[in-house]
């Protein structure tokens, strides 16, 4: 959806409504995303590129009956001009037409999810939203070079306007600001290494001065290496390592796979784990369209239905109005991610899937609180490269990065080996004793797919380091 020069001046809301006119189908959807951003990366204590992007994606959802039941043909392109429109549809048509019945067929929603003005033009960002980052940066690469340490990173803005409208007469727009910084910390031989992010709307919240001093901090706890064997450690997860967790855990957490016995949300002998205590820790999991500062579209966005992130959306849902939906409360389970059509054959408590994820304890304290209160243990920065094992008890491996210290008697006394380790995200939340305040915070691992978190440490007997891995 980047660096694409536009062939004619259409609004999109006009690319909507033309498309539906033109769409022969029994049933039409039509999305018409707007995208522009800003990004600047440095390397080496000095700034490398800087850039700006504009992008247009539209996606054609068309819905056909037959006489054994509807089928759905979906097909999305970058950069449609109004000339563009009727291959489009009709590739969608065509689409439709030559794939089998599906079984999550529902009516498509007209009217009735809030949205914002519908014929108002995208909202775009500027280089000016960086203005203040660049300056603070600036001062970060003074205090890095007096420091002895170098910096890499990039920030990035972006600002996405979707709008959406059903042939049943939804007309819906959202504007989503959504901004990442990523800054890297090396010493000068490169042999020690400390990584922080920042999750941000407009840069007005991001000090970049401090996240160097905090790198800064970590880089001197790593001036004395201990090497550990791997094995099962006390550990202080920070909040971007329990949403590194847990957000995979959420794309998982389909209500259908539970009911069918297919997830470790699936009961032993059949049924689902509704109605039980996950974890001793009296945490509420939820997810809310209009949650402050993590707030996203409130109806639904699909451009496919089932695959790997969100496995149970469906197209036909487009345009259902989403509301809060409680996951988890005071550890227990309530309720799983479900299409319209999944909830209605399963029967379960279920909801649709807003595009964020809040993990609360009810808790204050810090994360260098949850440190302070470790006799021997370890502080992960941050997990990467994880992936699924096994689906039936979600156990999942990947490696740690950037930082692996050591906490004896409530102080970091150094850093550690990498390792990789073997966990499942619903066992390690079933075992934590301690969580921290919830903030807001970024994935490492799935920030491009999932921005929207806010999540705890969480402090985790016995976490499993299942082998030792080389590297910083």
């Amino acid at each position: 959806m980047t660096g694409v020069t536009r062939k004619a001046t259409v609004r999109p809301h006009e690319l909507v409504e033309r498309a539906l006119e033109l769409s022969g189908a029994d049933e039409t959807a039509v999305i018409v995303e707007e995208n522009s951003s800003v990004n600047l990366r440095w390397a080496g204590n000095a700034l490398t590129t800087n850039g700006t992007t504009r992008g247009r994606q539209v996606t054609v959802v068309a819905s056909v009956d037959g006489a054994t039941g509807t089928a759905a043909g979906v097909v999305s392109r970058s950069g449609v001009a109004p000339g563009e429109l009727a291959e489009l549809v009709a590739a969608a048509e065509r689409a439709a037409r030559a794939a089998g019945p599906v079984e999550d067929a529902q009516p498509l929603v007209g009217p009735g999810a809030s949205g914002g003005e519908f014929e108002a033009p995208p909202q775009t960002t500027s280089p000016s939203v960086l203005d203040r980052f660049a300056e603070g940066l600036g001062e970060a690469f003074r205090a890095a070079r007096d420091g002895g340490r170098e910096l890499f990173g990039f920030a990035s803005h972006t600002v996405a306007s979707t709008y959406l409208g059903t042939s049943a007469g939804a007309r819906l727009r959202y504007d989503r600001p959504e901004g990442t910084a990523e800054l890297n910390a090396k010493s000068p031989d490169r042999l020690r290494s400390a990584w922080a992010n920042r999750a941000t709307d407009d840069f007005r919240d991001v000090d970049v001065l401090a996240m160097d001093g905090e790198l800064a901090r970590r880089l001197a706890w790593a001036q004395r290496s201990v090497a550990l064997p791997a094995g099962r450690y006390e550990t202080v997860l920070p909040p971007v390592a329990v949403a590194d967790l847990l957000i995979y855990l959420h794309w998982m957490a389909d209500v259908r796979d539970a009911a069918e016995g297919r997830t470790v949300f699936s009961a032993p002998g059949g049924g689902t784990r509704i109605g039980e205590r996950l974890t001793r820790l009296p945490v509420r999991l939820y997810s809310d369209p209009a949650e402050p500062g993590l707030e996203v579209e409130p109806f639904v966005v699909a451009h496919s239905t089932g695959g790997a992130v969100g496995s149970g959306q469906s197209v036909f849902d487009n345009g259902a109005p989403l509301e809060r939906a409680e996951w988890i409360s005071d550890g227990t389970l309530r309720a799983l991610p479900g299409s319209r059509y999944a909830a209605g054959v399963t029967g379960v408590p279920s909801a649709l899937r807003p595009d964020n994820l809040i993990l609360d304890a009810g808790s204050s304290a810090t994360t260098e609180e949850l440190i302070a209160g470790t006799e021997r243990g370890l502080l992960l920065t941050c997990l990467w490269y994880i992936r699924e094992v096994d689906p039936q008890n979600l156990l999942m491996t990947g490696l740690t990065r950037d930082g692996v210290y050591l906490v004896e008697n409530g102080e970091i006394t150094g850093a550690v080996n990498n390792f990789r380790f073997n966990e499942s995200p619903l066992a390690v939340l079933g075992r934590a004793t301690e969580a921290g305040r919830t903030e807001r915070c970024l994935s490492r691992e799935w920030g491009d797919w999932f921005g929207r978190s806010s999540m705890p440490a969480l402090r985790v007997p016995e976490f499993h380091m299942s082998s030792v891995s080389p590297g910083v």
